[in-house]
């Protein structure tokens, strides 16, 4: 992806609460010339591998389930929010201003393994079962469901893990803008929708940049 200095993110502990607060990501591969994308939650283990390693399981019936030993590229999508001129300090001082969007992903590169082994299948739906339904008041759990039912729906799904070989962020978050433009963007995402304040709350205090050049485009 495009990825302009001042936005890259490198710092390995705010790539994995992204990845882990958004787990559901896009799952890219190329295959006899054609991209295609699917949507699976994955479960990260940093532990595993230099840069941690992906897990998750799809449909026996998903092509992915036939595409072990392919390169993979998995997209995280966090926050995004719509960037108004308005929130600018220097629309008032020059004008020279434009809209933009900030927004945080990460990207996540390795190589497709699949897995079809039913205690190693229902060791990870259980983990991804306690993770995500730890919120819930009464958490449902994988042995609530009878046994020859949890057997059968096994039986219908492949594991995939992904050892990583590349992870990048790109946290597009007013980087480029003046002290005071920052902090107007900040308090105009924190007024906004639930995930413009997400967005906002990424947003650290920097110190301030070079001065931007107003007649410049903001890059995307």
């Amino acid at each position: 992806m495009y990825l302009p200095t001042h936005f890259a993110e490198t710092d390995p502990a705010r790539l994995h609460a992204l990845m882990r607060e958004h787990p559901l990501a896009l799952l890219v591969v190329v295959a006899d010339g054609i991209a295609t994308a699917d949507a699976v939650p994955l479960e990260f283990d940093p532990a595993a591998g230099p840069l941690g390693t992906l897990r998750g399981h799809v449909a026996r019936a998903n092509p992915l389930a036939r595409r072990g030993g392919s390169e993979v590229l998995a997209v995280f999508g966090g926050p995004q929010a719509y960037v108004s001129p308005g929130f600018y300090a220097s629309k008032r001082e020059h004008g020279k201003v434009v809209p933009t969007w900030n927004y945080a992903v990460v990207q996540a590169r390795g190589t497709l393994h699949t897995v079809d082994d039913a205690p190693w299948l229902r060791a990870l739906v259980g983990r991804l079962t306690q993770h995500h339904e730890a919120a819930q008041p009464a958490p449902w759990a994988v042995d609530d469901a009878p046994a020859d039912f949890v057997a059968q729906m096994l039986r219908a799904i492949v594991g995939i893990e992904i050892p990583l070989a590349a992870l990048v962020g790109k946290f597009k978050l007013s980087q480029n803008r003046s002290a005071a433009d920052r902090a107007g963007v900040r308090q105009g995402l924190a007024a906004g929708t639930a995930g413009a304040r997400a967005a906002a709350a990424l947003m650290l205090p920097e110190a301030d940049p070079a001065p931007p050049d107003p007649t410049r485009k903001d890059p995307r």
